[in-house]
């Protein structure tokens, strides 16, 4: 409740004690003053009567009219006999009258007469002058409540400002003679005078504590990579905007974009706990090689990218950093036993030009320098670009590794075991394609099948694997075991591609049975015809299908109905912490079931430990993949 509404509440209850005071003593008074009228009124009558004799009653009521004012009158011979009467209707303020019994008639024995009389007399100016009163006390009193309640009011709060401004003086004064004498914020307290404040600020004080414990918590999730500690894309660009505002856009420097091009494989490969492990080595890497360098900073920008910038550095100068970071990754892949590391694309660190500039340039360099030797790096100079068109010149390298590979079938085949549980039989083994350059040199497998994706090579890609896989099968007479090839969505959903594929298929039928064709969720939904096309062309053949990376989508089982696959692999995300994650156990155990009564047959992939394999036969998968069960291995 507003202080007004309080004043307000307490002015209306002495009102109404006022009020009720008024009126009771009004009407007392009011009382005694009727009886002593009709104390006089009857001596009056009295001595007026001493003037009559009996035979003259009549002339003595004609004399009480004419001499007082009645609301009613009624004189009596000895007789009883009514001599005269008056009666006037209606009595005005007859609810006075009642209050204090002055309607009653008063009788009056006239004995000179031998006469009665019975009267009331008229109260009218009596009464209307209390009433009046009693309406102008009441018009006061409701002015007083109202006028009363706002000045008080006005006056309250101009007091508790004064009130509040010399007790926050005073407060202001304790604070600044402590920050003077340069105490401890923790240790303040105001004089004991102001212990109910110093209650409050112990609470503020508390409460600035877990906000600022809450704020540096989102800071780390908004601007801290949690993985490898370092700043993130967020911080990256904070960064950008404040050297370019520190240094009014005269600083200089260059920039290295890493991108872990390995990631992807080793995620499938050998799981996601050693994805993290190799990312983590990288940013420790990077952090060595800058570690003596004087205002050089590196971020995590995204999933496999990191940035470096060295400030004060030219791009030729760069090269020295460049050729020791190539150094520090041939260790580490020497090491790791990996294809490779990471390849680095540099720039000039422009800050009048737009970041997202900057960024672009550095992808281009990558995607050069991924066309070179391995863990190789590339200077992008904007002057370049302009002179020789260098934008495209990333895809136009990728272009000629592509078509040499292709050419020159310069393809490896390594093969992953995926190893059933104890209720089934052999299932498969996967193939992984591994694809060499001009220079002899093994290119990073997702970058090169994102490139030939992006170059609409993909599907001569997909042909050279087939044809590859099916002559190492024929050459080594590994009839007896099955082999699972990865096929991308654009090549089961082309028709020359699949003309080709029946036919090759039907040339080798004796094979076929021992092929299963590995297809991504994302792809068959991409369009349901095409993909139960496919599915039926390669039943009819003989081989077998496998939807991976299940789970990842929206995909129901009434479309996995319609497909009937052979097999789900479900995605590598499923796999992190299964043994000691409940809710995922039981999301997985409900999809084997489903899977089991259409008749399909689930994998799982990225398996990386015991518990992990364990956690998988309880919940009835039908077979695992991943580095705990075996490492790629050649054909």
């Amino acid at each position: 409740m507003t202080t007004v509404s309080k004043i307000l509440v307490k002015n209306i209850v002495f009102a109404i004690v006022f009020l009720s005071g008024f009126f009771i003593l009004g009407v007392t008074g009011l009382k005694t003053y009727v009886d002593h009228q009709h104390d006089t009124h009857r001596q009056q009558i009295l001595s007026h009567a001493e003037n009559f004799t009996g035979e003259q009653a009549n002339e003595f009521s004609q004399l009480l009219m004419k001499s007082y004012e009645y609301d009613s009158l009624e004189v009596k011979d000895a007789s009883g006999k009514v001599v005269d009467s008056y009666d006037r209707k209606p009595v005005n303020y007859a609810y006075l009258a009642t209050l204090i019994h002055a309607e009653k008639p008063i009788q009056v024995n006239a004995k000179p007469l031998q006469a009665r009389v019975l009267y009331t007399l008229n109260q009218d100016h009596l009464f209307s002058w209390f009433n009046a009163l009693s309406l102008f006390i009441l018009a006061v009193t409701i002015f007083m409540v109202i006028a009363g309640t706002l000045l008080t009011s006005k006056m309250t709060t101009i007091a508790n400002n004064k009130a509040s401004e010399k007790i926050a003086q005073a407060i202001a004064d304790e604070i600044k003679l402590a920050i003077d004498n340069q105490q401890d914020i923790e240790q303040f307290q105001l004089p004991s005078a102001f212990s109910e404040v110093n209650r409050v600020i112990q609470q503020l004080k508390e409460f600035i504590a877990t906000k600022l414990t809450s704020t540096e918590a989102l800071k780390q999730t908004a601007y801290v990579d949690p993985l490898t500690g370092l700043s993130n894309r967020n911080s990256f660009a904070e960064f950008f905007n404040a050297y370019a505002k520190h240094t009014r856009g005269s600083g200089f420097g260059v920039l290295f974009i890493t991108r872990c091009t390995e990631l992807r494989v080793i995620n499938k490969v050998h799981g996601y706990q050693e994805g993290d492990r190799y990312l983590c080595q990288v940013a420790n890497i990077l952090r060595k090689q800058i570690q003596n360098v004087e205002g050089a900073s590196l971020f995590r920008l995204n999933g496999s990218d990191f940035a470096t910038f060295i400030p004060n550095v030219t791009l030729k100068a760069s090269q020295s950093y460049a050729d020791e970071l190539t150094g520090l990754f041939n260790e580490y892949q020497v090491l790791a036993d990996i294809d490779s590391v990471a390849y680095t694309g540099i720039v000039n660190f422009e800050v009048q030009r737009p970041l997202g500039e900057l960024l672009a340039l550095a992808d281009t360099a990558i995607s050069i320098a991924e066309t070179k030797h391995k863990n190789s790096w590339y200077i992008q100079s904007y002057e370049e670009m302009e002179q020789s068109a260098a934008v495209g010149y990333g895809s136009q390298s990728w272009g000629k590794e592509i078509d040499y590979v292709i050419e020159h079938q310069n393809v490896s085949l390594l093969t992953q075991l995926i190893q059933p549980n104890a209720r089934n039989n052999k299932i498969y083994h996967e193939v992984l394609a591994r694809f060499t350059n001009t220079s002899g040199e093994q290119m990073p497998t997702a970058s090169f099948i994102a490139m030939a994706e992006k170059l609409d090579k993909i599907i001569l890609i997909d042909r050279l694997v087939i044809e590859k896989v099916l002559s190492e099968i024929r050459n080594k007479n590994l009839t007896e075991q099955s082999f699972g090839i990865n096929l991308s969505s654009r090549s089961i959903h082309d028709e020359h591609f699949m003309i080709w594929l029946e036919r090759r298929l039907l040339r080798d039928k004796d094979i076929c049975s021992r092929l299963v064709f590995e297809v991504s969720e994302f792809g068959l939904q991409q369009n349901v015809k095409d993909s139960i096309y496919f599915i039926n062309m390669v039943h009819r053949a003989g081989a077998k299908v496998c939807v991976e990376h299940f789970g990842v989508g929206i995909t129901s089982f009434k479309f996995f109905r319609e497909l009937s696959p052979d097999y789900v692999k479900m995605d590598g995300s499923y796999t992190r912490d299964i043994e000691n994650d409940k809710n995922n156990q039981y999301f997985l155990r409900l999809m084997i079931d489903l899977a089991h009564r259409m008749s399909i047959k689930v994998l799982a992939e990225g398996v990386e430990t015991q518990e992990e394999k364990h956690a998988f036969d309880e919940i009835l998968v039908d077979g695992c993949q991943g580095y705990y069960i075996g490492k790629p291995e050649g054909i």
